[in-house]
């Protein structure tokens, strides 16, 4: 008897869609991709080559820290002009939120910003679980 009040009690909650807010959350996570955007404006006068270099620098920040699953770079190209004078992208792919707070305080990631730094104007940064 008490077997089939057990039995009745999770066919109840598996109709009703009835589960921990953690195993719904890591569910809808593990779903999508955390995605890192990072789009900068650099300083005047920055050179070419010296944004060819950080952009380089940017990449081989994936062989160098754990849970970076993907890169991608891009220099704006819209025509609606609505930049705000940001012209580069950088797309960073995580496999889990820890990943990145590992990433955020990595000596290679405090190495990259150091050489970024005197460069940038401005940045624009969002992160999002892409679905």
């Amino acid at each position: 008897m008490k077997f089939l009040i057990l039995i009745a009690a999770v066919v109840a909650i598996s109709l009703l869609g009835v589960t921990s807010s953690t195993a719904a959350d890591a569910k809808k996570k593990k779903a999508g991709k955390l995605r890192h955007v990072v789009c900068f404006k650099y300083k005047e006068g920055t050179t070419k080559k010296k944004i060819a270099e950080i952009g380089r620098e940017f990449r081989a920040l994936k062989n160098k820290i754990p849970g970076i699953t993907s890169f991608e770079m891009g220099e704006n190209n819209s025509p609606e002009g609505l930049n705000k004078g940001i012209t580069h992208c950088y797309l960073v792919t995580f496999e889990s939120e820890e990943a990145r707070e590992a990433y955020l305080p990595h000596p290679a990631h405090k190495a990259f910003v150091a050489l970024l730094k005197p460069h940038l104007e401005d940045v624009f940064v969002i992160d999002y679980w892409a679905k």
